[in-house]
Formats: structure tokens, C-alpha cells, sequence
């Protein structure tokens, strides 16, 4: 039980927290970046257009935020420098698709926004491409 309450975290704790986030996140964002580099001839006209970008544009952005990098994280390869593209386009599509609602339709995006700044913020440890390089 002191140690369900202690603040301290083992190496292979953080290593192997480090390594379930990753592949958490990216596992469970892949499939959505997949949906729309599957569907992009009929999504790309009708996406939203993201600071005048276009809509073909910012649906490029969001296929490689959210499928590509997703990639990277998982392997865990550059990792912290990947996890910052979903980070941002899951920030825009809470705040500009889902109003900001982070309790309602906003929610996985949140979830998903707040796991990849973990990752940013602690890295990919070391069961990781990343961390078996030395970086």
C-alpha cells in the first residue's frame, strides 16, 4: 500500500509508461487519419478550411498529423518532434470543430490533445527507437 501512495517512479516504470502511452495514443489515432487518406476524394472539398489554407490543404495537414506522425510515435522514432503535429491539429479540431466542448463531442479530442503533450513533454523513453539510438 506505501507504495500505490508513493510519489517516486522506477526507471523501467516511467521506460514502460512511456512506452503504453505511445502506443496507446498512436494506435488509437492512426485509424482516424487512416478514414480520411482512404476517403480523401470525397472529403477533400468539404473539410474545414483552416486559416484560408484550403480545404485539400488543411486535410493534407490533418492525414499527416494524424496517420504519418501517429507512425513515428508508435516506432518511436523522433518521437517528441512527431507528437507536436497531432498535438496541434487535435488542438484545432477542439477548439475550431468541437466549440471547445471537452466534457461532449470534444472529448476524444481532448484525450487525445492531452496524450501527445505528455509525450512531447516526457519523450519516448527508453523502449523506443529513440531511446535505443541514445537520443
Amino acid at each position: 500500500m506505501k507504495r500505490l501512495l508513493s510519489i517516486s517512479c522506477s526507471d523501467w516504470a516511467f521506460n514502460l509508461g512511456t512506452f503504453l502511452l505511445r502506443i496507446g495514443a498512436g494506435a488509437l489515432l492512426m485509424p482516424h487519419g487512416y478514414d480520411k487518406l482512404v476517403h480523401f476524394a470525397s472529403k477533400k472539398n468539404t473539410f474545414m478550411n483552416f486559416m484560408g489554407i484550403g480545404s485539400t490543404a488543411s486535410l493534407c495537414l490533418v492525414i499527416f498529423a494524424e496517420f504519418f506522425c501517429s507512425l513515428f510515435v508508435i516506432v518511436g522514432l523522433f518521437t517528441r518532434i512527431f507528437a507536436i503535429p497531432p498535438a496541434i491539429a487535435l488542438a484545432v479540431a477542439l477548439v475550431k470543430a468541437h466549440h471547445g466542448d471537452v466534457f461532449g463531442a470534444g472529448a476524444n479530442a481532448a484525450l487525445f490533445l492531452t496524450c501527445f503533450l505528455a509525450i512531447v513533454l516526457m519523450g519516448p523513453g527508453k523502449a523506443s527507437v529513440d531511446g535505443m539510438i541514445g537520443k
